[in-house]
Order: structure tokens, then C-alpha cells, then sequence
């Protein structure tokens, strides 16, 4: 049950990262802002992006250790 609420957890926090993600380059790619907001939006883009793959991470390491318990039990 834990792994379940972790993993739910996790995966709405990606889901929002992601989502973020699409609004930022939308945002580039419609050339809505300037270059002082270009900056920010790149190094936020950047921690998104660097949060999504530790979430990735460790929901595999998740997974990898249920699936050991299942082949060990």
C-alpha cells in the first residue's frame, strides 16, 4: 500500500512537472517572451526536467524492488 500512495504521489508530481513543461515551451515556441522571462523559464525548464528523471528514478527502483520480492518469495 505504500509503494501504491508513493507511486501515486509521485506520478501526479510528474504529471504537474510535465505539464509545466508544455506551458513553458509553448510559451517559447509562440515567442511570448522576452529575454529576461527566456532565462528564467529555461533554468525553470531545467529543474523540471531534473526532478521528472529523480522521480523517474526512483519509481524504477520502485518497481525493481516489488518485482525482486515477487521472484525472491
Amino acid at each position: 500500500m505504500l509503494i501504491l500512495f508513493f507511486m501515486s504521489a509521485a506520478n501526479a508530481k510528474y504529471s504537474d512537472a510535465v505539464k509545466r513543461l508544455e506551458e513553458i515551451l509553448e510559451n517559447i515556441d509562440r515567442s511570448n517572451v522576452g529575454i529576461d522571462e527566456l532565462a528564467e523559464l529555461v533554468k525553470e525548464a531545467a529543474d523540471l526536467i531534473k526532478n521528472c528523471r529523480a522521480l523517474l528514478a526512483s519509481s524504477e527502483q520502485s518497481v525493481q524492488e516489488s518485482l525482486k520480492t515477487l521472484e525472491d518469495g
